[in-house]
């Protein structure tokens, strides 16, 4: 992060909590000459607003932003921190080139007065940063309530999950859902499930189910040093990495661990969401944190299984774990529950193992471990990934996005006349052209 910083003064903050004036605005602004890196000129900016903190977990949003930000400059709208100071916002600039806009925001205000709040901080970065022609990319419909008035050169939807069956979820979540789907010229999904629940409600949906940093996680195949906090963890270990929240199954991972007292259940990454006192604890389950995704690697090379022990619940019915390839590409046999997108294409091409029982979980876990995955079984992974890297997958939705920018604008003919060519109305499948998946 760069430590050039400019700082405002909140003497004259308005009194009803609003950043409407750009009044009062405390905060820290790195300079945006600071961004560096090698934009294209042609590019518009992008701005995300997303309900996920950018240094919570490393996933979905920052594979593809930190692509993005190659070429363009990327500001990450995070949802407000709420505290005893005044209306202010952060905005700083991570090593990958993403610009994070964190707002705060003083306790105790309305719903109407923070999203006043954050419209006006918002509208006085894009001043302050000079972001005229850019492009809206949303992670939470929620945010349509203070960017409404916003006139991006396009607006994207990526839709990663099914937020309205999340626990907590906001009651108006599925009003806003309904209202992006209107204003967005493309939507993405996490998933083919999740495209196949979505793609009756928008004339262009198109489906992107999980990528991979292949090199990244091979490295694991090759990997010497175990970590300091599993080197004392007997084997053989059975691993997990990822948010431990609500889709967790947490009496398939008791049944195992009391099925089999002899395996350890390394279980890796936060708790949220749930209190950490329902988790299991048993001697041969071993809760150690999150890490950074830089670890990961690491720690996947002493693990002898790799698992995906989600509950089968409307939170988990339309994911698309990130973590099957990267467990595959540390060449890790996996056993999963039976979550859609795992079953197909993982478990019906053979590379892992679907069980939702104790039982089944250790008798799958028995197999994979006793039969090892030898070279020929890393072969096939190989094959099938190479092209599910997320450069590719960034790549693709790149083509996507620069060719709704173009239809959005005017196109001037050879007399000065304006012509403008109007989108497609026919829904986009994951086979159809640019958005088509090797699997």
């Amino acid at each position: 992060m760069n430590s050039i910083e400019t700082h405002r003064n909140a003497e004259n903050s308005t009194g009803n909590g609003s950043a409407n004036g750009h009044n009062g605005l405390a905060g820290h602004l790195e300079r945006p000459h600071a961004s560096g890196g090698t934009h294209d000129s042609d590019a518009p900016d992008l701005i995300c607003l997303s309900h996920l903190r950018w240094d919570f977990v490393y996933q979905r949003p920052q594979h593809l932003l930190t692509r993005c930000a190659q070429k363009r400059r990327v500001f990450f709208v995070e949802e407000p921190i709420f505290g005893d100071g005044p209306v202010s916002v952060d905005v700083s600039r991570r090593d990958c080139g993403v610009w994070i806009v964190v707002p705060h925001l003083p306790h105790g205000m309305g719903h109407e007065q923070i999203e006043a709040a954050q419209q006006g901080l918002l509208d006085f970065v894009m001043e302050q940063y000079g972001i005229h022609d850019y492009v809206a990319w949303y992670y939470t419909p929620m945010a349509l309530g203070f960017t409404r008035h916003l006139k991006p050169a396009a607006t994207i939807y990526d839709c990663m999950d099914e937020l309205s069956a999340f626990h907590g979820a906001p009651p108006a979540l599925r009003e806003r859902e309904a209202e992006l789907f209107q204003r967005a010229d493309l939507v993405f999904t996490g998933g083919h499930s999740l495209y196949e629940a979505k793609k009756g409600q928008h004339r262009s949906v198109h489906a992107f189910p999980s990528s991979i940093d292949m090199g990244h996680f091979a490295q694991a195949r090759q990997w010497q040093n175990d970590p300091a906090d599993q080197a004392d963890i007997p084997h053989p270990r059975v691993g997990f990495f990822g948010v431990i929240d609500e889709r967790m199954d947490i009496e398939l991972l008791a049944g195992i661990a009391d099925a089999r007292p002899d395996w350890h259940l390394v279980m890796i990454g936060p708790v949220v969401k749930i209190d950490p006192a329902t988790l299991p604890q048993r001697e041969n389950i071993h809760f150690i944190g999150g890490k950074h995704y830089n670890e990961l690697p690491g720690y996947l090379a002493g693990w002898d299984l790799a698992m995906l022990p989600f509950a089968r619940n409307e939170s988990t019915r339309y994911i698309s774990p990130t973590k099957t390839p990267e467990y595959l590409a540390a060449g890790k046999p996996v056993v999963s529950t039976s979550i859609r997108d795992v079953i197909s294409p993982y478990g019906t091409m053979g590379m892992v193992e679907i069980a939702d029982t104790p039982e089944e979980f250790v008798t799958a876990a028995e197999t994979a471990m006793a039969n090892g995955k030898g070279i020929e079984w890393l072969r096939r992974i190989d094959t099938f990934l190479e092209n599910d890297s997320w450069d590719n997958t960034w790549e693709r939705m790149n083509r996507l996005i620069r060719f709704a920018v173009k239809t959005n604008r005017p196109a001037t003919t050879g007399n000065g006349t304006q012509q403008i060519s109007l989108p497609s109305q026919r829904a986009h499948s994951a086979t159809n052209g640019v958005t088509s998946q090797t699997h």
